[in-house]
């Protein structure tokens, strides 16, 4: 009885002991397939609005990258939360209000980003955002960027500022509204991976 007893002890030991062996020193443990999908999914791509409107003006247009997505961010100083309002959609082209002019966005799919903010002071007219209609947005630089390929400024009109953002492709985004500012976050890719 000893005998088996000790037969079982070894052959446990010696299994232990090739478990440990079959992993290098220092070697970082397997990946699963949830480590890498570390990114917010369920975002969508169909239009987004909010009903809303301030009297401030646009004042700034930056960009920003992450981990997981390409952010643009409005900024709109003076104008509370639930003062702004938004409409963000797939466009197959960005037409100018007013005029109607179509303005060219490069990229694989093209977002309409309008803020219920005019780009230039109601009383006076004087532009507080000053870019033309058709040109890149005022000291945005894409190169890098992994969702985002191009900003076009496409107007102020009637207390509406159109934007248009180049994408990649048609991806996932979402849309968010702080005091000051409405920030538009385009996902790198649809699976929420890294």
């Amino acid at each position: 009885m000893a005998q088996k007893r000790t037969a079982w002890a070894t052959a446990a030991l010696m299994g232990i002991t090739l478990g440990v062996a079959a992993v290098p020193a220092g070697a970082a443990p397997a990946r699963t397939a949830q480590a890498t999908t570390a990114c917010p999914t369920g975002w969508g791509s169909q239009a987004e609005t909010r009903s809303a409107a301030t009297t401030e003006s646009v004042t700034n247009v930056r960009t920003g990258r992450h981990a997981c997505f390409d952010r643009m961010v409005v900024d709109v100083p003076g104008a509370g939360s639930g003062d702004l309002g938004y409409s963000v959609q797939y466009v197959s082209r960005v037409y100018q209000d007013g005029s109607g002019d179509p303005i060219a966005v490069g990229g694989g799919a093209v977002l309409e980003v309008r803020v219920t903010a005019p780009a230039y002071d109601p009383d006076t007219g004087k532009p507080t955002y000053p870019v033309r209609a058709g040109q890149r947005l005022k000291g945005v630089d894409l190169t890098g960027y992994r969702t985002f390929r191009d900003g076009r400024f496409v107007g102020s009109f009637e207390g509406d500022t159109q934007l248009g953002l180049g994408v990649r492709a048609r991806l996932p985004f979402r849309v968010s509204v702080t005091d000051g500012r409405i920030v538009v976050d385009v996902a790198h890719n649809w699976t929420g991976a890294r």
